[in-house]
């Protein structure tokens, strides 16, 4: 098996933390990434190769298994079972009855994994694929609604639905679009990362909404009639008289899709910024100086 060196792959040192990782990989997966070097062979197999690596520096067992066994870190398990069962063949006398036979520890791991006929028969292992990990990148009013979208993936290409509701840093899993099993194994899977672009005035919390909304000073004194943007729309509120700065307002329904519930939304929690006008007239300034006059006498 060809050895790999995932640390080089991903610019980093042997000694790189679980942070250092994750940032070296969402880096350079951005600037490989099939989407943004469409034809270029290059960049869809350097994409493959971070995503390989990505997948065994990131899981804290294989990166273990990697360490240890380089090359051969998928078959670490196996190794230690034919390690194992070639040690219990020992007698009481400290003889191999496996050497005894003619037959080395080599010759005992290469039947393992169908490297060759030996004595005891030639026993294939089966091993699952790799799974793989890529990022998709989507702005916020995109996963509003339930869409498809094509992803690109080890030179394969890939249709999914996309629920609405999905959450930035979520991570799904599509099973069997991962590498290719050996020696009839399953493939592996894909672990796909959504990394979701808050592109309205809306601030998001799971299913809900927030907007701050400006009112002039005219209406929050003496109430009246205002039309707002919601993330899908437009709807008319009313405004009490009296309206205080910051005071908050919920819209039933009016927030974001709960994530794989049809129908089912949270809400939209406005707060009023009372407006101080400026640049004032002068009859402006004399109007306001009664208003002050008489609240005072009251």
């Amino acid at each position: 098996m060809e050895y790999k060196d995932y640390y080089k792959i991903l610019e980093l040192n042997k000694d790189a933390t679980e942070a250092d990782i994750k940032k070296a990989y969402r880096k350079l997966a951005r600037k490989y990434h099939p989407d943004l070097n469409p034809n270029n062979k290059e960049a869809e197999a350097r994409f493959k190769e971070l995503n390989e690596a990505n997948e065994v520096l990131s899981n804290a067992e294989n990166r273990k298994k990697y360490d240890q066994h380089g090359a051969e870190w998928k078959n670490a398990e196996a190794y230690e079972k034919a390690r194992q069962a070639n040690q219990s063949q020992q007698n009481p006398f400290g003889r191999n009855t496996r050497q005894d036979s003619g037959e080395d520890f080599s010759d005992f791991f290469s039947s393992m994994f169908g490297g060759g006929n030996t004595r005891s028969g030639n026993r294939n292992v089966k091993f699952r694929g790799q799974d793989y990990s890529a990022v998709l990148k989507l702005n916020l009013t995109e996963v509003f609604i339930t869409h498809q979208r094509t992803l690109t993936v080890g030179g394969k290409n890939i249709r999914l639905t996309i629920p609405a509701g999905v959450k930035d840093g979520q991570i799904i899993k599509i099973a069997g679009h991962g590498g290719p099993g050996e020696n009839g194994g399953p493939n592996g899977d894909l672990l796909l990362t959504f990394e979701i672009e808050n592109n309205t005035h809306f601030k998001r919390d799971n299913e809900h909404l927030y907007a701050i909304i400006n009112l002039d000073i005219y209406t929050a004194t003496l109430g009246g009639e205002i039309t707002i943007d919601t993330i899908d729309s437009k709807v008319k509120l009313t405004v009490k008289p009296e309206t205080q700065n910051g005071t908050k307002v919920k819209l039933k329904g009016k927030g974001f899709p709960v994530y794989k519930k049809d129908g089912a939304f949270g809400d939209l929690i406005i707060t009023y910024n009372v407006q101080i006008p400026t640049n004032l007239s002068e009859k402006e300034k004399e109007l306001f100086t009664e208003l002050s006059k008489l609240r005072n006498q009251l």
